[in-house]
C-alpha cells in the first residue's frame, strides 16, 4: 500500500482544522494509489459462486467514517467537491458500516450459525421496545407487582445494557456479573436479579434472530463477534477496503477498535481524527480511551487550537470558576456578558429582546446567533421562538425532538384511521374529530367542527361512524361548502371500508397515502415542515408493518393462527398507541437549511449543539444558573460499567459526581471553543418551581456581573 500514509492519528481541540487536514490526507492518498487497470479481482464468497466485479479493482476502494449521519452528509459533500466527484468512496457511520456488512454477509451468518434462511428485518428502537415488552411481559409483571417501577422504563434500560455490551465488545454471558459488581444488590433502577436479567437478553437475542429482526444492538454483537472473526469475511477485506479515513473517532464505540486492528493486519492506510476535549457521546457508548490506546504507536499529528475564539480570550478563568468556585471572583474580560432577571418569563422575554436589537441594530446577523441550554423544556423554546419570529426573526430550532403526533396533520389521519378500520372506538375522542374535520377539510371552520362533532358523530366501541349532515336540523348553518366538504369525506370513508371489507386495501400503509394525496394533495402546498413529518409517519408505518407481517407469519407457522382482520386491526390499534405515546418524533431531514433559512437563529440543546459542530460568533447559554449543566447528562443506563477505565468496583454517587464534573469541564470550554466573539450567559434567580437556582456555573455568572 501506500508507502507515505500508514497510521495517522490527527489531534486537535474544537475547529482546529482535523476534518480539514483529514480531506487534505484522502486528497493525497487517492492521487498516489493509482487506479488499476489489470483484470478484476475475484472476491470469494463461501455460500456459492464467487462474486466477479468486472470493474470493482478499477479505483481504490476507501471507508470514510462519521460519528453520526449528519455528520456524514456534510464530510460526504465536502470528499466529492475536493475530489470533483473523480474518487469513488465509500461514507457511512460505525452502526452504518455494522448493519450493512451484517445485510450483505447474512448468508454466511445463517450457514455458521444454523439460523434461518430469512432475508432480515431491522428493528426501530419503538419497535424493539414494543415487541421486547410483549416478550418479557411475564417477567414484567412480576417486578411491576413488587416495586412499582413503569414497565416501559425498565425494559428500556435492559435494551441500553444490551447495546453496551454490543459496543464494548461484552458477550450476554458476562452481563449478570458485571451488574451484581457494579449495582448495588437491590437497585431500585434495575429491580430484577442478575441472572435473571441475563436470562432475559438471552433469550431475547434468540427470539429476535428466529424471527430474522435486528437491532442495533444485535447488529454490532453479530459483526464483532460472529462476522469479523471469521475467515472467509477476512479474507474478502482487503479487496473492498483499501484504506479508512475515519473522523471524530473519540465519538466511536469500542468495537470499532477491532475493525481498525483487522484492517491493519493487511498494512491498509487509517487516518483517524481525535478530540481529546470531545467525548460527547461518552455513556452513549463511545469510549474515547479505547480509541486513544489503540494508537499510542500511531504516526501522530497535533493540530494548534483555534485562536479567535472565546476560549483564548477567557478559556483559562472560566475553567477555574468551574473547578474552584470563588465567593467573590474577580470580574471577566469583555467577551462575557449576562442577562439576569427574578423570573424565568422575564429571562425569556430579556432573552429575545437582546437578540432582537442586537440583529436589527446590525451588530450581528441571525445565523451568527445560537441560544443553547442544558436541556430546553417546551414552552421555552415555544416561546424564544414565538417572540423571535414575531419580530421577522427565522428560528432554527435544531434537532427538536418533538413527538410525532404533535403535529396536527399526523393526528388527523390516525383519526381517520379508526373510522375505518374496526374495533377501535375507544381510541376516539371529540375533540379529535373536530380537529380531524378542521385538518382535512379547510373548508370547514372550527364552529361548524364542532358543530358536526356534537351532533353528527355516533361513538361505538367497534364502528364509531360520521353521519350524514343533514341528521343535524339546523344542517343550513353548515353553509354549502362545509356540507358539501363534509358529506364528501363521509363517502370516501365509506368507499375505502368496502374496500377494506372487499380485501383491496392492502394495509394501513395504503390508506395513509390515499388520505394524504386526497386531502393534502400529495403535499405538495404544505410548509416543508408538515411535509417532512407526514413522510416520516409514512415510513414509521412501512418499517412498522414490515415487522408486524414477518411476525404475524411467524404465529402462522408456529399453529397461533389469528384472522387477517383479527391481525390487522390489532396492529393498527398497537400503531396508534405507539405514536401516540411519544415514542417516534418528527424530525425535518434533509438537516442542512436552503436557501433564505440559513439566516436564521439556532436554538438548540447543548448536546445536539456540539454533536453537530456547530459554531457561531455569538453564543446564549439559557438558564445558565440551573443545575441540568451537571446533572442532564445524555446517557444509557449502567454505561459507566462497560468503560475500559471502569474499576470493576460498585459504582457509587460519588464516581457519578466526578464522571459530571469532568463532563462539565469538556462542554464549557467546547462551547467557548465554538464562539468566536461574545459569550451571553442568561440566568434567573427562580427556577419554573420557584426555587432559588444554584447551578454550577453560577460563579461564572457573578465574575461576568463584577465585570459590568
Amino acid at each position: 500500500m501506500n508507502g507515505q500514509i500508514s497510521r495517522q492519528w490527527i489531534v486537535g481541540t474544537t475547529l482546529s482544522g482535523k476534518t480539514r487536514h483529514l480531506l487534505t490526507t484522502f486528497q493525497t492518498w487517492s492521487q498516489d494509489a493509482a487506479p488499476s487497470h489489470g483484470t478484476a479481482i475475484d472476491l470469494p464468497f463461501p455460500w456459492g459462486s464467487s462474486l466477479n466485479p468486472s470493474q470493482s479493482a478499477i479505483y481504490p476502494r476507501a471507508l470514510v467514517l462519521s460519528a453520526i449521519g449528519d455528520n456524514r452528509l456534510v464530510l460526504s459533500d465536502r470528499l466529492t467537491t475536493l475530489t470533483q466527484s473523480k474518487i469513488p468512496f465509500r461514507s457511512t457511520t460505525p452502526l452504518g458500516f455494522f448493519e450493512e456488512e451484517v445485510l450483505l454477509f447474512w448468508p454466511l451468518l445463517v450457514k455458521n450459525m444454523g439460523l434461518t434462511a430469512q432475508f432480515p428485518v431491522r428493528l426501530r428502537p419503538e419497535n424493539e421496545q414494543e415487541l421486547a415488552t410483549r416478550f418479557w411481559r411475564s417477567q414484567l409483571d412480576t417486578a411491576i407487582g413488587k416495586t412499582g417501577i413503569q414497565a416501559s422504563k425498565l425494559v428500556r434500560r435492559l435494551l441500553d445494557i444490551y447495546q453496551l455490551a454490543a459496543f464494548s465488545e461484552t458477550r450476554l454471558e458476562k452481563i449478570p456479573a458485571i451488574l451484581e459488581q457494579g449495582l448495588m444488590a437491590e437497585s431500585p433502577e434495575l429491580v430484577l436479579p442478575p441472572d435473571i436479567i441475563g436470562t432475559m437478553l438471552l433469550d431475547w437475542r434468540s427470539w429476535c434472530l428466529e424471527q430474522g429482526l435486528l437491532n442495533y444492538g444485535l447488529l454490532t454483537e453479530l459483526y464483532a463477534q460472529n462476522l469479523l472473526s471469521d475467515p472467509h469475511y477476512q479474507l474478502q477485506l482487503p479487496y473492498r477496503i483499501q484504506a479508512i479515513f475515519a473522523d471524530d473517532v473519540d465519538e466511536y464505540p469500542p468495537v470499532m477498535r477491532s475493525v481498525f486492528q483487522q484492517v491493519l493486519t493487511y498494512e491498509a492506510p487509517i487516518v483517524c481524527t481525535f478530540n481529546p476535549n470531545g467525548g460527547i457521546r461518552l455513556g452513549l457508548g463511545a469510549d474515547p480511551a479505547v480509541m486513544e490506546r489503540m494508537a499510542e504507536d500511531w504516526d501522530r499529528i497535533d493540530l494548534s487550537p483555534r485562536q479567535n475564539c472565546c476560549f483564548t480570550m477567557a478559556g483559562d478563568e472560566l475553567l477555574d470558576l468551574v473547578t474552584t468556585p470563588l465567593f467573590l471572583p474577580p470580574p471577566l474580560p469583555s467577551c462575557i456578558e449576562t442577562i439576569q432577571t427574578t423570573t424565568r418569563a422575564q429571562l425569556l422575554r430579556q432573552t429575545a429582546t437582546t437578540i432582537t436589537h442586537r440583529i436589527k441594530s446590525g451588530k450581528v446577523r441571525a445565523q451568527d446567533v445560537a441560544i443553547v441550554a442544558p436541556g430546553f423544556d417546551p414552552i421555552s423554546r415555544y416561546a424564544l421562538t414565538q417572540m423571535l419570529t414575531g419580530q421577522g426573526i427565522r428560528v432554527k430550532n435544531l434537532n427538536e425532538q418533538r413527538p410525532l403526533t404533535s403535529v396536527p396533520l399526523v393526528r388527523s389521519l390516525l383519526t381517520l384511521l379508526t373510522l375505518v378500520y374496526p374495533n377501535l372506538g375507544r381510541l376516539i375522542t371529540r375533540d379529535g374529530i373536530a380537529e380531524m374535520l378542521v385538518v382535512l377539510n379547510p373548508k370547514i371552520d372550527p364552529v361548524r367542527s364542532g358543530l358536526l362533532t356534537d351532533y353528527c358523530f355516533e361513538p361505538h366501541p367497534d364502528r364509531p361512524r360520521l353521519l350524514p349532515s343533514k341528521v343535524f336540523e339546523r344542517w343550513d348553518r353548515l353553509g354549502y361548502d362545509g356540507m358539501t366538504a363534509y358529506d364528501d369525506l363521509i363517502a370516501w370513508i365509506a368507499m375505502q371500508q368496502d374496500q377494506l371489507a372487499a380485501r383491496l386495501l392492502a394495509n394501513p400503509i395504503v390508506l395513509l397515502d390515499r388520505a394524504i394525496q386526497k386531502f393534502f394533495l400529495g403535499g405538495a402546498h404544505l410548509p416543508f415542515e408538515q411535509v417532512a413529518s407526514l413522510r416520516e409517519l409514512l415510513d414509521t408505518a412501512q418499517h412498522y408493518w414490515e415487522v408486524e407481517t414477518r411476525i404475524h407469519k411467524s404465529d402462522q407457522i408456529k399453529g397461533d393462527i389469528k384472522s387477517n382482520s383479527m391481525a390487522t386491526a390489532h396492529s393498527v390499534r398497537s400503531f396508534i398507541q405507539l405514536l401516540r405515546s411519544g415514542a417516534v418524533t418528527a424530525n425535518p431531514y434533509p438537516v442542512q437549511a436552503i436557501g433564505s433559512a440559513q439566516d436564521a437563529v439556532t436554538i438548540a440543546s447543548v448536546f445536539q449543539y456540539r454533536l453537530n459542530r456547530e459554531s457561531h460568533s455569538c453564543q446564549f447559554w439559557f438558564d445558565a444558573g440551573g443545575s441540568r449543566w451537571l446533572t442532564g447528562v445524555d446517557a444509557l443506563f449502567g454505561s459507566p460499567l462497560f468503560l475500559s477505565n471502569w474499576s470493576g468496583t460498585q459504582w457509587e454517587t460519588k464516581d457519578t459526581l466526578k464522571m459530571n464534573e469532568q463532563r462539565l469541564i469538556r462542554i464549557v470550554r467546547d462551547l467557548l471553543e465554538r464562539s468566536s466573539d461574545r459569550i451571553i450567559l442568561c440566568h434567573s434567580d427562580l427556577a419554573t418551581s420557584g426555587q432559588e437556582q444554584l447551578g454550577p456555573l453560577l460563579s461564572i455568572i457573578n465574575a461576568a456581573m463584577n465585570g459590568l
